[in-house]
């Protein structure tokens, strides 16, 4: 025998866990974990919580990219080659468990440890498909639909089984920069769907699993407005 074979490389627990190279963090609600423009030397794994990638523009105008979860890495431009600045800044939405691994380390663990390199692989293969979807329904889709898509991803569609979803904090602001329209019209859109029975929220977002139901079959009512109905006019005399 020429030594004990090599243990199978545990993914998992590589994420879940410190080591070379890797840090793990405890990032506050509204904190942010990396900033536009800053040198990019790290890629992250949210182990628990919520966080959005944000861009400002020269002129400061700020809009929402994308929203993360659990399972999610950020910072991945860091992996390209040394100097790279963030495109994005990364933000903590509610209390966040995160690891952060070097660059260095980033590249040793895809380029030894094959099961590593195939689940990062498959995370940015299903993140570009994720990425095209959110373009074609920016092209396509009305606000109020993109607006009901986006609570579903939110709420990851629930537990088998489960009538809805919490999902965690967010403001009617940060939904509008997300599908490309106004906080009036997300206000608008939020009350429709409670009216429906599709959602319930005060100071939090209950996502029922009807919204799913009607988003699949197309089967948002035809009032899906692109303005709110302001006035009833009486039928034309005969």
């Amino acid at each position: 025998m020429d030594g004990a074979a090599k243990k199978p490389f545990d993914s998992a627990k590589y994420l879940s866990t410190e080591g070379i190279g890797r840090q793990i963090l405890q990032v506050r609600a509204k904190q942010a974990f990396f900033a536009q423009g800053s040198p990019a030397e790290s890629v992250f794994f949210l182990q628990t919580g919520r966080a959005k990638i944000t861009v400002v523009s020269k002129r400061g105008k700020e809009a929402t990219v994308t929203l993360m979860g659990a399972g999610d890495f950020a910072g991945e431009e860091a992996i390209t080659h040394g100097g790279v600045l963030r495109v994005g800044s990364a933000t903590a939405l509610v209390a966040c468990t995160l690891l952060k691994i070097e660059r260095n380390e980033m590249l040793r663990a895809l380029h030894e440890e094959h099961a590593f390199s195939d689940f990062f692989l498959q995370f940015m293969l299903l993140r570009g498909i994720r990425t095209q979807a959110d373009l074609i329904d920016q092209l396509f889709n009305s606000s109020e639909r993109r607006l009901a898509r986006t609570l579903l991803l939110m709420a990851e569609y629930g537990e088998p089984g489960e009538p809805g979803t919490l999902i965690p904090a967010v403001t009617q602001e940060t939904l509008a920069e997300i599908i490309g329209t106004t906080r009036s019209r997300v206000s608008f859109f939020m009350n429709r769907f409670r009216k429906l029975g599709y959602i319930d929220y005060d100071a939090r977002i209950w996502v029922h699993r009807s919204l799913l139901t009607v988003v699949l079959h197309d089967q948002l009512p035809d009032e899906n407005a692109s303005r709110p109905n302001l006035l009833t006019l009486p039928p034309k005399p005969r």
